[in-house]
C-alpha cells in the first residue's frame, strides 16, 4: 500500500550535477527516517546519506562535501543533491524510508531505483 517513486537520473559528465527526488504515497502516520542507497555494479548496496526524525543527517564518507540530502515531511518528499560528482558515484540509486505505523510498528519501505551514470 505504501509506494516510493524515485526521478532525476541519468547521464552527467564528470564535475556535474544531479538532483534526485523521491515521492512516498500510501498509508502515511509519519516518517521516522528516510535515506538514499547505492549499488555499484558488482558490489553491494551501501547507504550514501540519511536524514532522521528531528533533521540530523548523516553522509557516506565518499560524499562528505558534495552531496545534501533534504525534506519535506508534509509533502513526503525527499531530495538528494548531488555535485561534483565523480566517476565513482555511477550507480542505481535507491529511496528508504522508515515509516512509523498506529500502535508503535514500524515499516521500510524501498523505491525501484534509478541509474545515475558519471562519464566522459
Amino acid at each position: 500500500q505504501v509506494q516510493l517513486v524515485e526521478s532525476g537520473g541519468g547521464l552527467v559528465q564528470p564535475g556535474g550535477s544531479l538532483r534526485l527526488s523521491c515521492v512516498v504515497s500510501g498509508s502515511i502516520f509519519s516518517i521516522a527516517a528516510s535515506g538514499w542507497y547505492r549499488q555499484a555494479p558488482g558490489k553491494q548496496r551501501e547507504l550514501v546519506a540519511v536524514i532522521i526524525d528531528g533533521g540530523t543527517t548523516n553522509y557516506a564518507d565518499s560524499v562528505k562535501g558534495r552531496f545534501t540530502v533534504s525534506r519535506d515531511n508534509a509533502k513526503n518528499t525527499m531530495w538528494l543533491q548531488m555535485n561534483s560528482l565523480k566517476p565513482e558515484d555511477t550507480g542505481v540509486y535507491y529511496c528508504n524510508t522508515e515509516i512509523r505505523l498506529p500502535l508503535g510498528a514500524r515499516r521500510d519501505y524501498w523505491g525501484q531505483g534509478t541509474q545515475v551514470t558519471v562519464s566522459s
